[in-house]
């Protein structure tokens, strides 16, 4: 898991290098089209069909439309905040999920992460602050962004259909490459040619972005869930590094307070929903 957070981390600094010279529908696409072309070639060597009926089902599109959403507009987002501050506020996502979960899939939430929750989001508007000195709106992209993710990992726990994680992941793949086309039509961005060191950090993303997710797929097979999940927070860690390095940021007293909140009660709800698991585990054992 915490290979994954830092591939993912960085990922998202080659992306906002990129973004200083190239239209972050092209990025996107190429990325999905190189990434694609990989899980192609993964599906024919394994003899895995390349299309599948459930491809069509209205919540597997729904979960891919919720992916091309939030990664759009967090990618968007890369371009105008900071790459820290980004991190921070998508460290809000489990939480997001927790309360999506409470609210629609009827899972069962006590007042005690019900008040995790709350504090979280008093964490990010902490890092937002609204109306304050040193507000930025272009943060509310990265918001909708960690919404339009969480949404998609609410469906994820919901869907009944049959799909693998490698043929969801090319799914949304395959809508976010024309979807990125899209907007760069409709804003009236052209699309570049790539230099040579363009071209590496775009093949760069695919590889890292193809290691990032095998080896999330590797944690939560093969890990314990709730412990597993903790360290999606060390993504952070990784930001704030790779942020003080190539983009010389150092964050304000505010973003590090907010996501110390935003973590803190993230980490609360993950343990406490473990807690649970466990405990309605050995309680069916023993029946």
């Amino acid at each position: 898991m915490v290979i994954a957070m830092g591939c993912f981390a960085i990922e998202d600094a080659m992306i906002k290098v990129l973004l200083r010279e190239m239209p972050v529908g092209q990025i996107l696409a190429f990325i999905c089209l190189g990434a694609s072309l990989a899980f192609i070639m993964w599906f024919l060597a394994k003899g895995i069909p390349l299309w599948q009926r459930e491809y069509l089902n209205k919540m597997v599109l729904a979960r891919s439309t919720c992916d091309v959403v939030g990664s759009i507009l967090f990618a968007t987002s890369l371009s105008l905040i900071p790459l820290t501050t980004a991190s921070a506020v998508i460290q809000a996502t489990p939480l997001v999920v927790t309360m999506g979960a409470a609210l629609f899939l009827g899972q069962q939430v006590g007042w005690k992460r019900w008040l995790a929750i709350i504090i979280g989001f008093i964490g990010v508007l902490v890092i937002i602050r609204p109306g304050m000195e040193g507000f930025n709106s272009a943060t509310l992209l990265a918001v909708g962004g960690m919404f339009g993710l969480a949404i998609r990992d609410l469906i994820t726990r919901s869907l009944t259909v049959s799909l693998s994680g490698p043929q969801l992941a090319i799914h949304t793949f395959s809508m976010i490459f024309p979807a990125g086309l899209l907007i760069c039509y409709i804003q009236g961005q052209s699309l570049i040619m790539p230099n040579g060191f363009q071209w590496l950090l775009l093949a760069g993303c695919v590889g890292i972005g193809i290691a990032a997710y095998l080896a999330l797929v590797g944690a939560t097979r093969y890990g314990n869930a709730g412990i597993i999940s903790s360290f999606r927070y060390s993504r952070m860690l990784f930001a704030l590094i790779l942020g003080f390095i190539f983009f010389d940021e150092i964050p304000d007293t505010a973003t590090i307070i907010g996501a110390t909140i935003v973590i803190a009660s993230g980490l609360f709800t993950l343990l406490r929903e473990a807690r649970l698991r466990r405990a309605s585990t050995l309680g069916a054992a023993t029946l």
